[in-house]
């Protein structure tokens, strides 16, 4: 006997597949967190709006080409941390600001999330010291 070899690719796929909304009387379909890199997208994308700038704009003042910073704020591509910082800069945002933005992004959809999930909410019980 001999083994064959498909000629059909392998694929897989750059995103995860979206949630599928749940049928009526089933459980609900828990939504995946969203990737960092559309997180960062998204605030990169909605501070340049905000400043009324263009891409070509602000891909000359970080220096990265159009399309990459395109691509970036799109959520395509995972840029390096250098990168990330001249787009920040470029927006008169620093490193730690983008990233915070990002982050309390990520924070509102979590509790949106968890909101709608069916696990019941545990408070935390621990202890919290400050200086």
């Amino acid at each position: 006997m001999s083994d064959q070899v498909s000629n059909e690719a392998r694929v897989i796929p750059l995103r995860p597949v979206p949630a599928r909304s749940a049928t009526p009387g089933s459980e609900p379909v828990a939504a995946k967190e969203p990737l960092w890199r559309d997180l960062v997208g998204e605030v990169l994308r909605r501070e340049r709006r905000a400043q009324d700038r263009t891409l070509k704009d602000v891909a000359d003042a970080a220096r990265i080409s159009l399309p990459y910073l395109s691509e970036i704020e799109r959520g395509r591509k995972e840029a390096s941390s250098e990168v990330l910082a001249a787009a920040a800069h470029a927006l008169g945002l620093g490193l730690g600001d983008l990233l915070s933005l990002a982050q309390g992004e990520l924070t509102r959809r979590a509790g949106a999330q968890h909101r709608t999930a069916a696990a019941p909410h545990r408070p935390y019980n621990g202890l919290c010291l400050a200086a």
